[in-house]
């Protein structure tokens, strides 16, 4: 856990067990070490004063807007000729808070003249003062991430490093700092942006901002892309794993839909999701003729031990999606139905023409539920009728013609089905 900033991204301390939970989720197997930064503070602090010692770091109180000048025209920082006892007695001031937030910052010792000015003296340790959700006010000055991460690779081990393309500066500044601290710099690897369209905006400040304001129930909420919703809708991890390893590691730029994302996830469900049918907008209908006063359907057509389920036919009627009345239809998985003069008959039960097949309910077999559906930023609930089954909390449903969704509730006094996909 990277958590050593408490001003611009401050961490959330639930966020700590959910990461943990969405790691196993995803991959399986519990991590074999968690390491949080903010309790490792000692070892940073350690080889931030051997740096300066080294004379490869020094103070710097130049303002934002002074130092930005400096490097721009690639001079010198005038703090940058102190020497190792000025700069360990302000390094001090630093640690104990005799310096305010903006007063200084340790800058890593590089050429002033290097091409990027990016690597021109980099910053290494500022002053922040705010509470650690973790640690409190144990600690006054915070390392930044390029000196933090830095420090752990070569603490940890570490032999190579996978990181986004944009980060090849980190990688730079990082190189040098391991040049005065006379480390071997791990092999590094990069992935381009993968852009998904249909998921909505992976911006963690956007989405918290989405949350505070309640725009948002959660993080798990349907509308926004993090891997606790993913979980929560009922997607697979082994599809998501399947589906980014095919992707792989590559430097390019890639783009993708969402619907490449959920039919990976669809093959990989649908031979488990039991089926069961749903009417969200129903028509009830009467049937006339030798109307079965009950039928034996399996769960899933493939797939003998998922069981079967009894849909009662006694009262003669069934209920349909009205955008399905028209005069010939099939009722899937029982008969032909012809509509003669309003009046619907029961026909064939061997399906002998190419009549529309639609889903159905019976008035007897069936209870309302609730279908919550994230629509870009929209969650619509839907008030629908659905197959009267004995459903888990948490399985994943086929619903007939329509797709996938994922139990959230299911007792007599309140059943919820969460919306997945087609």
């Amino acid at each position: 856990f990277d958590d050593t900033d408490t001003v611009v991204k401050p961490p959330l301390k639930d966020a700590y067990e959910w990461i943990i939970e969405d790691y196993e989720w995803l991959t399986g197997s519990k991590p074999d070490i968690i390491v949080r930064a903010s309790e490792r503070m000692p070892v940073y602090i350690r080889y931030a004063e051997e740096m300066i010692r080294k004379s490869a770091g020094y103070v710097c109180e130049c303002s934002a807007e002074e130092f930005r000048a400096l490097r721009v025209s690639k001079k010198a920082c005038p703090h940058r000729g102190r020497t190792v006892e000025e700069n360990i007695e302000a390094w001090e001031k630093m640690l104990d808070g005799r310096f305010s937030p903006g007063d200084a910052v340790v800058r890593v010792l590089t050429d002033m003249s290097l091409p990027n000015p990016a690597l021109r003296d980099w910053p290494a340790w500022r002053i922040q003062h705010e509470a650690h959700p973790m640690v409190g006010n144990s600690y006054l000055a915070w390392p930044l991430l390029d000196f933090q991460s830095a420090i752990e690779d070569h603490e940890q081990g570490v032999t190579h490093i996978i990181r986004g393309k944009d980060l090849m500066d980190s990688t730079r500044k990082q190189k040098l700092l391991y040049d005065h601290l006379g480390w071997k710099y791990p092999e590094t690897l990069y992935w381009g942006r993968v852009s998904i369209h249909g998921s909505g905006s992976f911006s963690t400040s956007e989405i918290r901002r989405g949350i505070e304001s309640r725009m948002y129930g959660g993080w798990d909420d349907p509308r926004v892309p993090t891997l606790r919703s993913m979980r929560r809708k009922g997607f697979n991890p082994a599809a998501l794993r399947s589906f980014w390893v095919d992707m792989g590691v590559t430097q390019k730029d890639v783009a993708v839909a969402m619907e490449s994302i959920e039919a990976s996830n669809a093959a990989s469900i649908d031979s488990t999701s039991r089926r069961i049918s749903l009417v969200s907008d129903p028509a009830n209908i009467e049937i006339q003729g030798e109307v079965p006063h009950e039928i034996v359907l399996p769960f899933h057509p493939d797939d003998e031990k998922a069981g079967m389920r009894k849909i009662s036919l006694t009262s003669g009627a069934v209920i349909i999606e009205k955008e399905d009345l028209t005069n010939s239809f099939r009722l899937k998985e029982l008969a032909n139905v012809e509509s003669v003069e309003g009046i619907f008959e029961i026909g064939s039960t061997e399906r002998d023409d190419d009549r529309p097949i639609i889903h159905w309910l019976s008035p007897d077999s069936s209870v309302t539920c609730e279908l919550v559906m994230a629509n870009g930023s929209e969650l619509n609930i839907m008030n629908c009728l659905v197959e009267d089954a004995d459903l888990k909390i948490g399985e994943v449903v086929q619903l007939e013609r329509k797709g996938f969704a994922r139990v959230e509730e299911w007792s007599s006094s309140s059943r919820r089905l969460l919306w997945l996909h087609r």
